[in-house]
């Protein structure tokens, strides 16, 4: 799903000030699994951060404070070499005022139709910043907000960074004070585990997810990249990727991913619209949680990854609006279909659509998933 650009007035940018170092035991040998380091500040002088975790692998993970944000993941190929594989940004300027770029999303990740939804008989009318509908939480989403980040103590295999964030009653129209965390840990297994927690005081409607766009060979498009989806069916849509309702089987579709395919096989027959893959998957959650999603493949590099999730479903995307104007870490220009997100999440439009898995959040209760992006090699 292409994420929303949100420009934002941004002043009195500060340039990088120290970098704070926290040693841990691994293995009987000191290393900093866990560092940071300051990016600069808001006007109201608070600071954005970026966050440095590594394993004993050599993999590593950097998240900033802005839009609890994945910026980089540093893996190896089938020789050793490592390379970045996700597009992001290293600089202050584009992290904050920049395109949603690895990113929590918030309140409510995907579409809301019509930018409006009732709980109990009450309607609550939210931002439209889609035409007439609602995505990712509206023009100011958690993605545009700076989080409260804390690192915590690391364990001998792994090392976490969690980010809060409080989401007054009223913003973006949604109801309820509703408190976010969302923890990020980098295991020794080469996984990235993201642990999505809220809480409301009033009844609301919750649907987090990352906005990661991952390239396991770190430029060029994706087209070449094998995938399996771990679902047999979609949620089909309208002409503006709400919903119908319906779950449709992907059998016999350029959706069916239930084997292995190049994702440029059948991508032709997507066009012109929605322009490539923009599809939400209903995952058929088989085995224990977190439930095997995907397996992605880049032939070349040997680079595997996996996601595994305990949400019900997943918005496969192939970064349709990239056009080579975005320039990554590194100075990656990505093209056309130059990356893929795997947004695990509830359906779009659950709201205004009782068959499909509740989003609703009430007063006493826990919102809790679990997603979890795994490395390997051929």
């Amino acid at each position: 799903m292409a994420s929303i650009n949100r420009p934002m007035r941004i002043a009195n940018i500060v340039p990088i000030l120290f970098v704070a170092l926290i040693p841990l035991e691994v293995y009987g040998a000191e290393v900093e699994r866990i560092s940071e380091r300051e990016l600069g500040k808001l006007p109201d002088g608070r600071v954005v951060k970026i966050f440095t975790l590594k394993n004993k692998n050599g993999v590593i993970v950097r998240l900033s404070n802005w839009g609890a944000t994945i910026t980089e993941i540093h893996i190896p190929d089938k020789n050793g070499k490592f390379t970045n594989v996700v597009v992001g940004f290293d600089d202050f300027e584009r992290i904050v005022k920049g395109p949603t770029l690895g990113s929590t999303i918030g309140r409510f990740a995907n579409r809301i139709a019509g930018a409006r939804f009732k709980i109990d008989g009450i309607e609550y009318k939210v931002t439209a910043n889609s035409g007439t509908n609602h995505i990712h939480g509206g023009r100011r989403g958690f993605d545009k907000v700076l989080w409260d980040a804390t690192p915590l103590a690391a364990k001998s295999d792994r090392a976490s960074v969690q980010f809060t964030y409080l989401s007054p009653d009223g913003e973006e129209g949604y109801p309820g004070n509703l408190t976010v965390k969302v923890t990020m840990t980098l295991t020794d297994d080469n996984e990235l585990q993201l642990l999505y927690e809220a809480r409301t005081d009033k009844a609301t409607v919750v649907n987090l997810t990352n906005h990661s766009y991952f390239n396991l060979a770190g430029y060029g498009n994706v087209l070449n990249h094998q995938l399996l989806i771990a679902a047999n069916n979609y949620t089909p849509t309208d002409d503006q990727l709400i919903p119908t309702g319906e779950i449709a089987s992907v059998k016999g579709t350029p959706l069916d991913f239930t084997t292995p395919h190049k994702i440029g096989e059948r991508i032709e027959q997507l066009m012109p619209r929605p322009g490539g893959y923009d599809h939400n998957y209903v995952l058929n959650r088989e085995g224990k949680p977190p439930y095997f999603a995907a397996r992605l493949t880049e032939p070349e590099s040997g680079r595997i990854m996996e996601v595994f999730t305990t949400q019900p479903g997943m918005q496969f995307y192939t970064a349709n609006h990239f056009n080579g104007k975005i320039i990554g870490v590194g100075g990656v220009a990505f093209p056309k279909h130059g990356a893929i997100c795997f947004e695990t999440q509830h359906f779009p439009d659950s709201p205004n659509k009782p068959n499909f898995p509740s989003t609703v959040l009430r007063p006493g209760e826990k919102f809790e998933n679990t997603t979890i992006f795994k490395f390997s090699k051929i």
